[in-house]
This record gives structure tokens, C-alpha cells and sequence, in this order.
């Protein structure tokens, strides 16, 4: 469903307060850590919903159950319900790390806040997609645990074959599609002046947290001097078995006989608070681990590919990418 073609949408927004700033992405990148600290500042709001997608419908999942209006919003009268706690003194945001990728997203949110401030998170691509690989594996949409063979399959998959049974967003298995920084950006330069586009790297945020959240403080001209309490989210694992994963997840949501079966048996018997805390230390203890270390040669390989894209980057940006990610000593 398109976004843009609500109607009343225009009257809608009217109504309701429409977001000021988006946090637009990239996944992997620090998005999730940016939205706990600022959600947490007296003078932002943001909704519990951490990703609605709204403006990326043509990027939402497929083939899965049918989540309430609260969690993936259809309408712009669902999505602006998210914002009706904020305060009139609150400056109001959201927070969908898709919206980067995206190729409508950018003039979606200009048709509904064309004064709208735009935050964007970039990191070194080999990096980047290592951790991305890691989180689809856990997301169900990847199942191929080794990351140079699920790289490797990225031709293949554009022609639509070797897509896992149950991936529920096949296009994030292209991956280089991910690493197409300049791109992304000007689709947002076409709709916003630059000087409302904040583009922030990923490293710098890592290195300092607090620095990095107080110049987003600053572009959205709130106080950038109060308390702020660091936080890591989303941080990154290895699924040891993409099978057990995929068969823990099965039985959980009741997918098949024998798992509907199992899943009634065990309804009957616990509470879903109960049936969550099982889910959560059987993933904990059996499926999930530390992340291996990196095949240097892959990440290699990697850099090498893209770094047109990260000379680029440095040239639009205006700043020292290709030195910052050590691309400069690549042949």
C-alpha cells in the first residue's frame, strides 16, 4: 500500500503531529543505540515502535503473520497515532534504518513534512555488510551461515533462485545493493537542502557516543548539554545453526503440523511470558554465539570492490573516508 496515496492523508496530518526528524539508517550502523539516547532526552519524543516502515512499504516483509496497526502502520491516520504522546514543547521523530535504502522513502517523507530533518548513518562497507549478514541470518532471511558463499550468491539471487524457503525480505540478500552511499544520499538532497541532512560515521560514533549524540542535539536545536546515558542495542551475534534457528522459530510461531502441534502442547501448559523467557535462553544457549573472526581475505576483497564507492563518499562528503577506513592502501 502506498503511503503517499492515504486519503485524507493531507487532512490527517492536519490533525496529528507529524514527525520533524528521521533517523533513516543504515541497519548495523548505530541506528538502534541513536534512538534509545534520544528518545530518552526531555525534549524529544519518539515512539515505542522503533521501526514502522511506513515510508517503505515496498520494502516491508512478505508471507508473514499480519502484525497489529501499533507495530507496521498502514495508514497515515495508524502512523500518526504513534506520535500523539509527544508534548507541544517535544520535538518529534522516528526511527526506520530502511528509509536509507529505500527509493521512494525520501519523497515520501517530503510529501508529509517537507521542513523534515534527515540523521544517516554510514560504515565501512566490508564491516558494514559482515554485521548485516550476521543480522539476517537472525532475522530469518538469511540461511547461508558462511558470508563469502551468501556474498557469492548475490548474481543468483537477482535472477530469484537460491532464496531461502522462508526469507521474508528477500531484496536485503542483494547485498552490495546496501553499499550505494552517494546514491542513497542524494535521493534525500533532491527532496531536503543539504544543511538539513545530517550525515553521520558510524566509527566516530563508536569511538565517542556522547560526542556524536550531541552534534544530533545540536541539529535538531535542542539542548545539547543535558545528561546523556550511553547504550549499546542491537549488538552483533553468530547463529550457530541456521537449521536449529530456523526449527526454534518454526515451533514458536506454529508453523507446520507437527510444530503446531508442539506449540499447542506447550500453550497449554505456560503462560507467554513463560513461553518468551523459554524462547529467549534456548536461542541464548543453543543457537546463538560470539561472532568468528573475520576472513580477512573476504573483508579484503570487499574493500576492494567498493572502493570507487568509498572514494566517492569522501568526495561528496568532503572528508577523508578513503584514509579513516584505510582504503587509501589498496591497489
Amino acid at each position: 500500500m502506498a503511503a503517499s496515496t492515504d486519503v485524507p492523508a493531507a487532512a490527517t496530518a492536519r490533525e496529528h503531529r507529524v514527525p520533524e526528524f528521521f533517523v533513516v539508517g543504515h541497519h548495523k550502523c548505530g541506528t538502534s543505540a541513536l534512538y534509545e539516547m534520544l528518545r530518552r532526552h526531555p525534549q524529544i519524543f519518539m515512539p515505542d515502535v522503533k521501526e514502522t516502515w511506513y515510508f517503505s512499504p515496498e520494502l516491508r516483509s512478505i508471507g508473514k503473520r499480519r502484525r497489529p496497526a501499533a507495530a507496521r502502520p498502514e495508514t497515515m491516520a495508524q502512523y500518526l497515532s504513534l506520535f500523539d504522546g509527544a508534548s507541544p514543547d517535544q520535538r518529534v521523530g522516528e526511527n526506520s534504518p530502511a528509509y536509507l535504502m529505500s527509493h521512494t522513502a525520501a519523497a515520501r517523507i517530503g510529501e508529509a513534512q517537507p521542513d523534515a530533518q534527515i540523521i544517516a548513518i554510514l560504515r565501512e562497507p566490508a564491516s558494514f555488510l559482515r554485521s548485516f549478514h550476521l543480522q539476517c541470518l537472525r532475522n530469518h532471511v538469511e540461511t547461508e551461515k558462511s558470508f563469502a558463499r551468501a556474498i557469492a550468491l548475490e548474481g543468483a539471487r537477482r535472477e530469484g533462485k537460491r532464496i531461502p524457503r522462508h526469507s521474508h525480505r528477500p531484496h536485503e540478500l542483494l547485498y552490495s545493493n546496501h553499499v550505494r552511499y552517494v546514491d542513497q544520499l542524494r535521493s534525500y538532497e533532491a527532496v531536503f537542502p543539504r544543511e538539513r541532512i545530517l550525515v553521520l560515521i558510524y566509527e566516530d560514533f563508536r569511538r565517542d557516543n556522547e560526542a556524536t549524540v550531541r552534534k544530533v542535539l545540536s541539529f535538531l536545536d535542542v539542548d545539547d548539554a543535558a545528561p546523556i546515558d550511553v547504550i549499546e542495542a542491537n549488538p552483533s551475534f553468530s547463529v550457530r545453526s541456521p537449521k536449529l534457528h530456523e526449527l526454534v522459530r518454526s515451533v514458536y510461531v506454529g508453523r507446520g503440523p507437527v510444530s503446531r502441534t508442539v506449540k499447542a502442547g506447550v500453550t497449554s501448559l505456560t503462560s507467554r511470558a513463560v513461553r518468551r523467557e523459554l524462547l529467549r535462553l534456548t536461542r541464548r544457549r543453543l543457537v546463538y554465539g560470539e561472532p568468528q573472526s573475520a576472513d580477512e581475505a573476504v573483508m579484503l576483497e570487499l574493500r576492494r570492490r567498493f572502493k570507487g564507492e568509498v572514494v566517492a563518499l569522501s568526495e561528496h562528503l568532503d572528508r577523508d573516508l578513503v584514509g579513516q577506513w584505510g582504503y587509501d592502501g589498496l591497489d
